[in-house]
């Protein structure tokens, strides 16, 4: 066997009962990685999203109670950070859509 064909050959995914054992190229192993990590990014950007929403709600509802200056003080960190991560998220979904 050559040697360009053992390459294609290893790169070939173990066939399942049923299925026919499709040989890809390496560049074919490289793109299904990358959608394969995009499509994972995109579902722990989304997580992220969720986590991030909550710790702003909370924010917002805590504001919204008699605080002590110093309380205020921790209150508009937390606001802060929240809304710089939420910020961070959108810039990381936006580069992940563009790889779609």
């Amino acid at each position: 066997m050559s040697f360009a064909r053992l390459a294609l050959a290893e790169c070939a995914p173990s066939a399942a009962a049923g299925e026919k054992n499709v040989v890809r190229t390496p560049t074919e192993e490289i793109k299904k990685l990358q959608d394969e990590t995009v499509t994972k990014l995109r579902s722990l950007s989304h997580d992220l999203s969720n986590y991030i929403e909550t710790i702003m709600q909370a924010s917002y509802l805590l504001a919204q109670a008699k605080l002590d200056d110093n309380n205020k003080k921790w209150l508009e960190l937390i606001d802060k950070a929240s809304q710089d991560a939420a910020r961070i998220n959108r810039e990381i979904r936006e580069i992940l859509r563009s790889q779609s």
